[in-house]
């Protein structure tokens, strides 16, 4: 992804590609916004007090980040993502990345205040209990003896999916927040948007998919994943369909299935879009239309390692309900 610089621009629509460069004045009240809301938190992160709180700060966010957070929600472009550049974080202040699994942000910081007010800005902050115990600020490392695993540990090739694609109530943005690059500056995140990809299958491909032959298996954190329930990796508008789809669990019940999700995989591994994260970048990624990924990389476990915090944004909580006890931001089946 190009960048647009807005240091002269009153308001600061993304690009083409989806990615967004402020000027230093907006750079600043947006930190001074963060640093606020942070100076009022309490123990937690989770804490939904501090939750309501960000949700209110994002009213004091500059309004041409608003603008841009709004229009992207309204539609997400052709690539269905947006990056934020070198938003304020404090890098210089970091402690060395985690190493361990389930590694979390229980603790309020400033990376999380931002996470939770972009949070607020795209809908609500929510979680799920089987997954990194629920936390609304996840740390995405890579762990010693998890190189090969499909998942946030890994360090080998991600490959795409969408976010907790088996389950009923998906997040609608996944927010990826870098806090360090990997060593050598290779890691990407790689997203791969349906409207780029879908007018490139052939309408064989795209009635196969479109049928409900498809079951997604539930990683072993969610429990016993059973037979799934069978879906479609297409579902909506036929011109502007939503997807479903995880290349690494998603199996298809049908020799048509089968040969269309490999042609699915096939254009989407050949016509992605690969973006570097460096330090303050806030990658969001539209989870109803763009798989994401990432490349492989080298992990030293030397406390300078990758280092990328996720939160998950759903625009419509209220769906949820019957799944979040208490009206709560966890889901827990």
């Amino acid at each position: 992804m190009s960048s647009v610089d807005t240091t002269q621009a009153p308001y600061a629509p993304a690009s083409a590609d989806g990615t967004v460069r402020y000027g230093a004045p907006t750079l600043a009240r947006l930190g001074h916004v963060a640093a606020e809301l942070l100076d009022q938190a309490g123990d937690r992160v989770d804490d939904p007090a501090w939750v309501a709180l960000a949700r209110h700060a994002w009213e004091d966010v500059p309004a041409e980040v608003r603008r841009t957070v709004r229009e992207f929600r309204r539609h997400s472009g052709p690539d269905g993502a947006l990056v934020l550049r070198r938003l304020p974080i404090g890098a210089a202040h970091l402690p060395p990345t985690p190493m361990v699994k389930g590694s979390v942000q229980h603790g309020p910081s400033l990376p999380a205040a931002t996470l939770l007010l972009f949070a607020a800005g795209l809908g609500d902050p929510a979680a799920f209990a089987a997954e990194k115990s629920g936390a609304l600020v996840q740390d995405v490392v890579p762990v010693p003896g998890q190189e090969t695993v499909q998942g946030n540990v890994g360090s080998v090739e991600l490959t795409f999916h969408t976010e907790n694609a088996f389950h009923p109530h998906r997040p609608d943005y996944v927010m990826l927040l870098c806090l360090r690059p990997d060593h050598e500056g290779t890691a990407e995140l790689r997203t791969s948007c349906a409207r780029r990809v879908l007018p490139l299958l052939t309408p064989g491909a795209r009635e196969a998919l479109s049928r409900p032959e498809y079951v997604t298996e539930a990683p072993p954190s969610f429990g016993p994943a059973g037979d799934g329930t069978a879906h479609a990796v297409l579902t909506g508008d036929p011109d502007d369909p939503d997807w479903c789809f995880d290349e690494a669990a998603t199996k298809a019940v049908t020799p048509e299935g089968r040969a269309a999700l490999a042609e699915l995989a096939e254009v989407a591994h050949r016509t992605y879009t690969g973006v570097l994260l460096r330090s303050g970048d806030l990658a969001v990624v539209d989870n109803r239309v763009t798989l994401h990924g990432r490349s492989a990389f080298t992990p030293r476990y030397d406390g300078r390692d990758r280092w990328l915090q996720r939160t998950f944004a759903f625009s419509d909580l209220r769906r949820s309900r019957d799944h979040r006890p208490g009206d709560g931001t966890v889901l827990v089946k």
